[in-house]
């Protein structure tokens, strides 16, 4: 099997059975992500203790690509600090926006299966809007309930 099948494996899995799917009860905060080019939409919701993504849900509907990014998004960020979330996004960002970006297996685990979507510009949105969904939530200085995101 190649790489690239493997890839393809983990995101219809993913889109199939996502992780982390559904209402998390006393959330720290729930932001909506919404990208108006595609209708894909998503409110992310995550509890924070002492600056640590203690569980992290998300509800919504989109394509096959945005779905299994917000739940391989879920299982990695899920027990990192706020700044080890915030890097994990950067990463992710140029592993789907620079071409020349490395693709450490190693460090990215699963999300390196997101590598595939750089060469498909049109949906790079449909996979970074949850990421950037978390961003913005975790960029906060005290996440509240509320606010929203877009990808336009």
């Amino acid at each position: 099997m190649q790489l690239q099948d493997l890839y393809r494996d983990v995101i219809l899995d993913h889109n199939r059975h996502p992780r982390n799917f559904g209402p998390l009860p006393e959330a720290s905060a729930s932001i909506e992500g919404f990208n108006p080019l595609c209708g894909d939409r998503l409110t992310l919701r995550l509890r924070l203790v002492d600056d640590r993504v203690d569980d992290i849900r998300f509800e919504g509907q989109g394509c096959a690509i945005s779905t299994a990014s917000a739940s391989l998004m879920t299982e990695a960020v899920k027990g990192k600090t706020r700044d080890e979330a915030l890097a994990l996004f950067d990463r992710v960002h140029r592993l789907l926006t620079d071409d020349s970006a490395e693709i450490d297996d190693a460090k990215l685990g699963k999300l390196a299966a997101l590598s595939g979507v750089r060469e498909f510009p049109a949906r790079v949105k449909c996979a970074s809007l949850c990421w950037h969904t978390l961003a913005s939530a975790l960029k906060s200085p005290a996440p509240l309930p509320g606010p929203s995101v877009s990808t336009e």
